[in-house]
């Protein structure tokens, strides 16, 4: 790097910013590493995704009233349960195996059903199948659970047990073997999960929150966040856990130190650049919106952070924070009850991340992926249009299979929505019978 610098000389002052956000730069490789090593990386990868589903726990807990929290947490924490068994099942093969005639859309349900039948090293890794799929697995446990946001101290906990192993099966897993199972948007560039994480749990928030409706008397009855330290909490085990989530992505040793960086360079501009937006606009940066802003960080750098420059990765975030907050200013004026703002920072950094990693992915680093060949013969402006392919193809089939599930459970009689005595007294004892604080609920602090 310091000897090219040298040769080029005073020319090198005159790089444009942007070549240097798409530079070629970075040093090469030393090796893809062992075999072992790279299993390493994927089970303490697999542990810090695993991480991240409590750490939402916490963050969505922590913005609701007292007497909900438990509600809220628990549905994060039943997707543990719940999703591991449904990826086990038949989730990852729907995902990951070939679908013969269907490929382009779904596996087959079948070839790894129970995970059986998985080969000794995944096909182009050097990780065992069972390593593999173990790390898939923990994206669909944290994927449902991020749709709970939109729809707290409200939703019926029954509905939410059934709704989401059939959205799991029927909008995650084709999502997922789509772009990374062998379907047709397998050119198009998502790194660790943009379109098949974020932007389809944001848009089946979306449409759930549209159906559930608004809580009562919102935004009127709005309070503040009951408690804003577990919300740091769950931010800080949620910036853990992404390094996994991203870096893990690489699927190898080898190289897995950029997505390792760009994903804390891209939580860190999210952070400051909302916190100077508040300071604008209001005078106060908060707390909140450190926390919120760092997250809308790490969803924007998703869907690119293997594919990206450091550089890349700090516009990125800077970028998805400043929109993401906008978004949250448009949902207060349009009054649309989406209540901890899932659509608008998932949904909405999901697609602003998944349309920049078209903008600023570098060509050497994609040289390997289908999109490399894109960029190459038709340039940037397709390999955009790529991205928005993909983006679209994320929106129609989150927003049409959550609707048709959703509507299917309501024609079967499963409650939707909590009834009004238990939203007006808390969901924790409808739903649970226990409280998050005992006697401490009832107090102004809590309520």
């Amino acid at each position: 790097m310091r000897s090219r610098l040298r040769r080029l000389g005073i020319a090198a002052l005159c790089v444009p910013a942007l070549q240097l956000l798409l530079g070629a730069t970075l040093p090469a490789h030393a090796g893809d590493g062992s075999a072992a090593a790279d299993n390493t990386l994927i089970l303490v990868s697999s542990a810090l995704v695993l991480l991240m589903t409590p750490g939402l726990a916490f963050f969505y807990g922590g913005f609701v009233q007292g007497r909900n929290v438990l509600n809220t947490m628990g549905m994060s924490l039943v997707m543990m349960g719940i999703a591991t068994l449904v990826w086990t099942s038949i989730g990852f093969s729907l995902a990951f195996s070939d679908g013969g005639a269907m490929n382009a859309f779904i596996g087959h349900p079948f070839q790894y059903a129970l995970l059986n039948n998985l080969p000794g090293t995944w096909t182009g890794l050097s990780i065992p199948g069972l390593s593999f799929a173990l790390f898939q697995g923990m994206f669909a446990i944290i994927t449902p659970a991020l749709i709970s946001g939109a729809l707290v101290e409200r939703l019926s906990f029954r509905f939410w047990c059934l709704f989401s192993p059939i959205w799991l099966l029927a909008v995650y897993a084709p999502l997922a073997h789509m772009v990374w199972g062998g379907g047709f948007l397998g050119k198009d560039l998502d790194f660790a999960g943009g379109t098949v994480v974020h932007i389809s749990s944001g848009v089946s928030a979306l449409v759930l929150a549209g159906l559930v409706g608004s809580r009562k008397e919102w935004p009127q009855s709005g309070k503040p966040p009951h408690d804003v330290t577990q919300i740091i909490l769950g931010t800080g085990l949620l910036w853990f856990g992404w390094f996994g989530f991203n870096g893990g992505s690489q699927l190898a040793i080898g190289g897995a130190e950029l997505p390792f960086t760009t994903t804390h360079i891209s939580a860190a501009a999210g952070l400051v650049t909302w916190t100077l937006v508040e300071t604008w606009r209001d005078a106060k940066p908060t707390a909140v919106g450190m926390a919120t802003g760092a997250v809308a960080g790490l969803v924007g750098v998703t869907p690119g952070a293997g594919f990206i420059t450091p550089g890349a990765s700090m516009a990125i975030g800077a970028i998805t924070a400043v929109l993401c907050y906008a978004s949250i200013q448009l949902k207060m004026r349009l009054r649309f009850d989406d209540s901890l703002d899932t659509f608008a920072v998932h949904g909405v950094g999901g697609t602003v991340g998944a349309l920049l990693t078209g903008v600023f992915a570098s060509a050497p680093l994609i040289a390997s992926h289908p999109a490399g060949a894109v960029l190459a013969d038709n340039g940037r402006f397709s390999l955009i249009l790529g991205q928005l392919q993909a983006v679209l193809v994320a929106y129609g089939l989150a927003a049409g299979g959550t609707l048709v599930i959703a509507m299917a459970l309501r024609q079967c009689g499963v409650p939707f929505r909590v009834n009004d005595d238990a939203e007006r007294l808390g969901v924790d004892i409808e739903e649970h019978g226990e409280e998050a604080y005992g006697e401490r609920t009832g107090s102004p602090i809590f309520d």
